[in-house]
C-alpha cells in the first residue's frame, strides 16, 4: 500500500466526517486490499455512499471543465456534464468497480455433459485505463465440462462479462479476469477466452488507426494441453460472422 495511504486508527464519528471516497479508501487500506482501476471493491462500499461518490466524482469533473477553460454556467451544452458523466461512470461506464457479482445460478451436471460448448459472440464494452478512451468488442468462451462442472445459463456468460469488463483496464487482463472468475464458477475440465477489440486510444487519438484491432486468448486445462480441442475451438469461431 502506498506510505501516503489513511493512517488505520480513525473514530467512527471521524470516518462519518469524511467524504465518502475517503472512507471507502480507508477501509480499502485497513483491509489491505487492492484497489486498481480494474478492482472490484464492491464489499468496501456501505448502503447510500454511491450516490455520495457520484456527487465527489461530479464536484471534481465541473472542476476539470473550469481548468479546460469551459463556461459550463452559460454554455447550454455543458451545464450537466459534470452530473451526467459522474453519473455515467459510478452507474454505467465503471459499474464493474462498484457493483457487487451479479446473481448467477449454477446447476450440477447431471446429464455429465462433456462435449464442448461455445458461448458467444458476446458484444463487451470496456475502456482503457490509460486514457479513459471506449474498449468496444467481441468475446467467445469454449467450456469443456465434466461431470462435477457447474452449468450456467448462456445469459449469465453476457452478465458476467459486462461485469468484468466495465471497469477502466487493459485487455489483457479483462480477459484473464474473465477467464479466473468462470474457472472458479463452473469448475470445467477447459476453458477458452478469445476477445477481439477495437481500441479507441487508437482510433481517436495518437496514431489515429481506425483499422487496428487487438484480439487475445487464455486456454486453461484441456485446451491449453490438447491440441486437437484447441484447434477445433479455433476453426469454429472462424466462421463467425462479421
Amino acid at each position: 500500500m502506498s506510505s501516503s495511504a489513511t493512517p488505520i486508527f480513525r473514530s467512527e464519528e471521524e470516518l462519518a466526517r469524511l467524504p465518502a471516497s475517503e472512507r471507502i479508501r480507508y477501509r480499502l487500506v485497513s483491509a489491505e486490499c487492492r484497489f486498481h482501476a480494474n478492482d472490484n471493491i464492491a464489499d468496501h462500499i456501505e448502503p447510500g455512499e454511491l450516490d455520495e461518490l457520484k456527487a465527489e466524482v461530479q464536484a471534481k469533473m465541473h472542476e476539470v471543465l473550469r481548468a479546460l477553460v469551459i463556461d459550463t454556467d452559460n454554455d447550454h451544452n455543458t451545464n450537466d456534464t459534470a452530473k451526467r458523466v459522474a453519473k455515467m461512470f459510478i452507474d454505467e461506464v465503471f459499474a464493474g468497480r462498484y457493483r457487487p457479482m451479479p446473481s448467477v445460478t449454477e446447476f450440477p451436471n447431471a446429464e455429465r455433459l462433456n462435449e464442448l460448448m461455445i458461448v458467444g459472440p458476446i458484444k463487451v464494452r470496456s475502456a482503457c485505463s490509460h486514457h479513459l478512451c471506449p474498449i468496444l468488442g467481441r468475446v467467445w468462451i469454449g467450456v469443456l465440462p465434466n461431470e462435477f462442472s457447474n452449468l450456467i445459463g448462456l445469459s449469465k456468460y453476457a452478465r458476467i462479462c459486462e461485469w468484468i469488463m466495465a471497469r477502466p483496464q487493459i485487455q489483457e487482463e479483462a480477459v484473464t479476469m474473465l477467464a479466473n472468475e468462470l474457472q472458479e464458477r463452473v469448475k470445467p475440465d477447459g476453458l477458452a477466452i478469445v476477445m477481439e477489440a477495437d481500441h479507441f486510444c487508437m482510433h481517436w487519438r495518437g496514431v489515429k488507426d481506425d483499422e487496428s484491432m487487438m484480439v487475445n486468448s487464455v486456454m486453461r486445462g484441456a485446451f491449453l494441453k490438447d491440441a486437437n480441442l484447441r484447434r477445433e475451438f479455433l476453426s469454429l469461431l472462424s466462421k463467425k460472422t462479421a
